[in-house]
């Protein structure tokens, strides 16, 4: 019984996969490593080959027809980047809009790295500090010499 249920799924999963005719397994492998990279607008972190969302179906139907046109991997990432954005492909470049993509993780770390110098900075004020003030006993003895100074 379980056999015949595994073999069930197994035959779901292949009906539910794109089977589309290419010219060439240049083809097939170009699609899929183009629906591997590019991003989907709505899922935001999920690859157009995996989502099943509107957007991605439809970004799925032009890269299929772009690449059966016989365009490269660049125009086809041109098209999709000049219709979506940056945002859908997985590498943006480095570009004025992009910037703070790439120096984000850079300025956290130097931001990370001044307060931790500034913690231990004032931690060795604060040690010189308390090396420097007297202890109560101290306290006490200046006192009662003090007091024993008046008339």
């Amino acid at each position: 019984m379980r056999l015949v249920l595994v073999a069930l799924f197994a035959s779901f999963s292949l009906l539910a996969q794109d089977i589309r005719p290419f010219d060439n397994e240049q083809q097939r492998q170009l699609f899929n490593q183009l629906t591997a990279e590019l991003r989907c607008p709505q899922c935001q972190n999920q690859n157009i080959a995996d989502s099943n969302a509107i957007v991605a179906v439809d970004m799925r139907e032009k890269t299929y027809q772009l690449v059966r046109e016989g365009k490269d991997r660049a125009q086809v990432l041109d098209y999709m980047i000049g219709r979506y954005g940056d945002f859908v492909h997985y590498q943006p470049p480095v570009n004025r809009f992009t910037l703070w993509l790439w120096l984000a993780p850079l300025l956290m770390l130097v931001l990370l790295l001044a307060v931790g110098a500034y913690r231990r900075a004032s931690k060795n004020n604060d040690d010189e500090l308390a090396a420097n003030t007297p202890s109560a006993s101290e306290l006490d003895t200046l006192i009662d010499r003090y007091r024993s100074k008046k008339p």
